[in-house]
């Protein structure tokens, strides 16, 4: 199977306001968070990316802009990546929410939280898994197993997908942090996805990129974990 850079939207409105934007009409990113839409460029500018698929949400859609610009790649719009439906509330400050019952269950035991007039926690890591296992598939059977490709998504979307590639239960999952326009990677295989980033916020990302093998080996990628621990790609120091 390929492997899968998971990328966080940039900085939005909602983000520096305080609001829990949810799937609110309009809201983009803010200047801060253009800047890192920019910045992803430079970031990727080794990784072949073979595909990109997105959120529908606006965030999301102006993150990848200078990227798919300079790239020429047309992303797909799959609304199983969306944010999470939060129903009543979305648009709300989170400094309101805290005091909500529901508050301490969303912290303490997300698996049970479901939205007001919204959806469950554990419904939304269903379908963005199943999403991204259905876009890395096609993407391996189009471009093979040595394929990078990105989707771009939201923080408790990417955090729940994390969870179910390292494991966990996702009552587990707030364990994790995922800031706006950070990258995770993951790369699925037949056995295990091996998760290679999270939460990455630095410069080059380029070796997450699998190496070609000099022969052709049968199956594509190894689903074996190096004992040991691996000792990282051969053509960089």
């Amino acid at each position: 199977m390929a492997t899968v850079i998971l990328l966080r939207h940039g900085r939005s409105t909602a983000n520096t306001a305080g609001v829990l934007a949810g799937r609110t009409a309009g809201v983009g990113l803010d200047d801060i968070g253009r800047a890192q839409a920019e910045r992803l460029v430079t970031r990727l500018a080794d990784v072949p990316l073979a595909a990109v698929v997105t959120s529908p949400l606006l965030r999301c859609r102006q993150t990848l802009a200078p990227l798919v610009e300079a790239t020429g790649l047309t992303p797909r719009t799959d609304s199983r990546l969306s944010e999470v439906d939060y129903g009543d509330w979305s648009g709300r400050p989170l400094k309101e929410l805290t005091k909500e019952p529901l508050w301490k269950v969303v912290q303490s035991q997300p698996s049970a939280a479901v939205f007001p007039g919204g959806e469950g926690l554990a419904h939304m890591q269903w379908r963005a898994v199943t999403a991204l296992r259905e876009h890395d598939a096609r993407v391996a059977a189009e471009h093979g197993d040595h394929a990078v490709w990105l989707a771009c998504s939201h923080g408790d979307v990417i955090k729940a997908v994390l969870a179910d590639a390292l494991g966990q239960h996702l009552d587990l999952f707030q364990r994790t942090v995922v800031d706006p326009a950070s990258v995770s990677v993951i790369r699925y295989t037949d056995t295990r996805p091996f998760v290679l980033r999270i939460n990455d916020c630095g410069g080059d990302v380029s070796g997450i990129v699998p190496p070609r093998p000099k022969r052709r080996r049968r199956g594509g990628l190894s689903s074996d974990a190096v004992v040991g621990g691996s000792t990282g790609r051969k053509d960089r120091e």
